[in-house]
């Protein structure tokens, strides 16, 4: 039955979809009247509906330079990712990008979809940053540099060992979180935040990515792109594509098992920086896709089709964790999904012992924070009859709401 079958399994889900629904909308139609600002706004809500919805919580000053960040770092990534640029062009790129989004004139296109359009386009995002105020660019350009000097170092090396796989999340991603924190005091509304801290939260979004897109990347056209260190992968096969093989199946797992303890080392560490955040609307701009990212994993843990196709987040777990607002949500999330891992771990698997020890360490900071968290039910299920009386009720609120909008 599909998506109706799990809204009468979820029926507690339908009013979080419905409301993340009326956020999409409403992220659409929130457009800036200056030209450059409504192309960064409308590519925003094309590379990223998620992103496009929470970055409207933020006060105006600090969400156009966030978008702006973003849509730069997005170009950058989207020159990494094209594997179809020769490399003796790619390289030099990445290493002079931050000098590029100073000029509008500059044009590479690369990428394919809403990302080529986003480069061929670029002048847009250029003008939109130089309209920003300098304390702005300044960050902007000083991570757009490092990452872009990082991403051409692996180009040209692979990633071996846990201490690769780690520089090179804090290439692509810890830099982000390390930007982010720069913003965030630029604008007056937080302190500094230790760098260890702001490159955590980068790297646990990016492990969690690296790992859900397992088959995406290795399956790349037209050559594999591969992220997964040796160290960890070489345990397991002799060659990183084997995992996708019906017949590796048992060494697959174990091997996204140990990939997934490796994420899960930085945790605790999300958890600090976000308790340090002082203002309502930042911490849910940092706090979603955090709790999405331990969600992920948790579904990902133990879990062959990582190895088989895409692993989704339940649409209705989604919209909840979108109306997650405070640090007691925070906990309460981290603590259920944690606690779904740790119903899945084997004992026979080689992580087990690790795994559970991360596992252990987040609950048990949760608890110490919030004795009693907000449990976030991700397993609830109710009948059928108040489904039906749950989705009439919604669908005249919805009616009543769009009508009321001139919709």
């Amino acid at each position: 039955m599909g998506m109706l079958g799990t809204l009468m399994r979820h029926p507690d889900e339908i009013p979080p979809l419905l409301k993340l629904k009326i956020a999409a909308m409403q992220a659409q139609r929130a457009i800036p009247n200056d030209p450059n600002l409504a192309f960064c706004y409308r590519m925003l809500t094309r590379v990223s509906r998620s992103f496009s919805i929470v970055i409207q919580q933020l006060r105006p000053e600090l969400r156009d330079a966030i978008c702006v960040f973003y849509l730069v770092l997005r170009g950058l990534d989207t020159i990494e990712d094209d594997m179809a640029i020769p490399i003796e062009i790619k390289v030099p790129i990445l290493k002079t990008f931050h000098k590029h989004i100073y000029d509008p004139s500059w044009k590479f296109i690369c990428g394919e979809k809403n990302y080529k359009e986003l480069m061929n386009k670029f002048e847009l995002v250029s003008n939109a940053f130089l309209n920003l105020e300098e304390g702005y660019q300044s960050v902007i350009a000083e991570m757009t540099d490092r990452m872009g000097n990082g991403m051409a170092k692996f180009i040209e090396s692979e990633v071996i060992t846990v201490d690769d796989y780690d520089e090179y999340c804090h290439y692509v991603a810890g830099l982000v979180g390390l930007g982010l924190s720069r913003l965030f005091h630029a604008s007056g509304l937080e302190e500094f935040q230790p760098d260890d801290l702001s490159n955590s939260m980068g790297l646990f979004l990016q492990k969690t990515n690296i790992i859900r897109d397992y088959l995406e990347d290795i399956n790349e056209i037209p050559a594999p792109r591969m992220f997964w260190p040796h160290e960890i992968w070489g345990k397991f096969g002799t060659k990183l594509e084997d995992f996708k093989h019906e017949d590796n199946s048992e060494n697959a797992v174990k091997c996204l098992n140990a990939m997934i303890t490796n994420a899960l080392a930085h945790a605790i560490d999300c958890l600090r920086y976000m308790e340090a955040i002082e203002d309502e609307d930042n911490l849910r701009f940092c706090a979603i896709p955090q709790i999405m990212a331990i969600a992920t994993l948790a579904e990902c843990y133990n879990n062959i089709n990582v190895f088989r196709g895409v692993v989704k987040i339940r649409r209705g777990i989604t919209a909840k964790i979108m109306q997650m607002r405070s640090m007691d949500d925070v906990h309460g999330a981290f603590f259920d999904f944690s606690k779904k891992i740790a119903r899945k771990i084997d004992d026979k698997d080689p992580s087990a012992r690790a795994t559970r020890k991360h596992i252990e360490n987040i609950m048990e900071h949760c608890e110490l924070h919030f004795p009693e968290p907000r449990v976030f039910s991700i397993e609830q299920e109710t009948g059928m009859d108040f489904l039906l009386i749950l989705v009439v009720l919604m669908l005249v609120g919805l009616m009543m709401y769009m009508l009321y909008n001139n919709w």
